[in-house]
């Protein structure tokens, strides 16, 4: 048996009328780093919500370390951290008493995590948050839960508003999470720091599960681009199986490739005497907009009007 710490199963929650999730499943297995990919609107946040209690969902069923989130939401809250990708915060308190008021929820205070992290996050925890910039606020989210002893920390889009610096250390500190054996979902529309920090990625559409599986996983399901050099005639790799988009000018040689048939096509080009081959499996970025591309088009034809 898997032991989960997350386990949805055909999820839907509608806003009036508007389907928010329609059917959305997903799995995170305990001391994983799960991505949660999916532009805004695709239905993170509202799955996040359900997961912690703060809606209930309209169908499907939920359980979060063992429990439903809906009848068991405060016993679910003591056990995990939320990140939200706007935090905001009570005005007249400093930084550090609204991290001390948020890290005693969970029960076990850590004097020295704190220090080590609002070190780290460069942070001062003096200033009252009404004087926070967005990011500031968001590192005064990161540091109570990142201080607390959660087994699970729920982190939706979670770098907002920080800077490359700050976004760095978040990565470190992610890591150390996994290392300790704790559950992360990161649920995030930056495909390089999912694909940075995550053992499995879940894609969300619309407000169902699309595609889910670890990245070697998800990239054997896409295409390959192949380049390279030749003088050969490249009229039979037009004819092999699996290639796609093939274009030869002057000796320079590019098309893509299903993963499946990539050895056969090897097998091609070495007939062929290639020189300078290269080939690069698919970025998260390709994976996305393989699921995305028909409304990343529409969105772009419709600004263009």
């Amino acid at each position: 048996m898997v032991d989960l710490a997350i386990e949805a199963r055909g999820l839907v929650k509608s806003f009036g009328t508007t389907r928010a999730l329609d059917g959305f499943s997903l799995r995170v297995q305990r001391g994983q780093v799960a991505g949660f990919l999916g532009p805004n609107g695709a239905g993170k946040s509202t799955t996040i919500r359900v997961l912690l209690g703060m809606l209930r969902a309209d169908a499907g069923t939920a359980a979060v370390l063992g429990c439903d989130p809906w009848a068991d939401a405060v016993a679910i809250h003591r056990r995990t951290a939320y990140v939200p990708g706007d935090t905001n915060l009570w005005p007249n308190l400093t930084g550090g008493e609204a991290i001390d008021l948020l890290t005693r929820l969970h029960g076990a205070e850590r004097p020295r995590r704190r220090a080590e992290l609002l070190a780290r996050f460069e942070l001062d925890p003096t200033k009252k948050a009404r004087a926070y910039s967005k990011g500031n606020r968001q590192k005064v989210a990161l540091v109570a839960a990142l201080a607390s002893d959660a087994e699970l920390f729920l982190l939706d889009e979670p770098t907002a508003g920080l800077d490359p610096l700050m976004e760095a250390v978040f990565t470190d500190e992610v890591r150390r999470l996994r290392d300790e054996g704790r559950t992360v979902l990161l649920s995030s529309h930056i495909l390089a720091e999912v694909e940075k920090l995550c053992d499995t990625v879940t894609i969300i559409r619309a407000g169902r599960d699309v595609e889910s599986g670890t990245l070697a996983h998800l990239r054997h399901l896409t295409r390959s681009t192949v380049t390279a050099t030749t003088a050969a005639d490249p009229a039979a790799l037009r004819a092999a199986p699996g290639v796609h988009d093939l274009a030869y000018d002057d000796g320079f040689l590019t098309f893509d490739v299903d993963s499946a048939h990539v050895p056969a096509v090897l097998r091609v080009l070495a007939d062929a005497g290639v020189e300078n081959l290269t080939i690069a499996p698919p970025s998260l970025e390709e994976l996305f907009l393989r699921h995305y591309g028909d409304d990343v088009r529409e969105h772009a034809e419709v600004g263009a009007r």
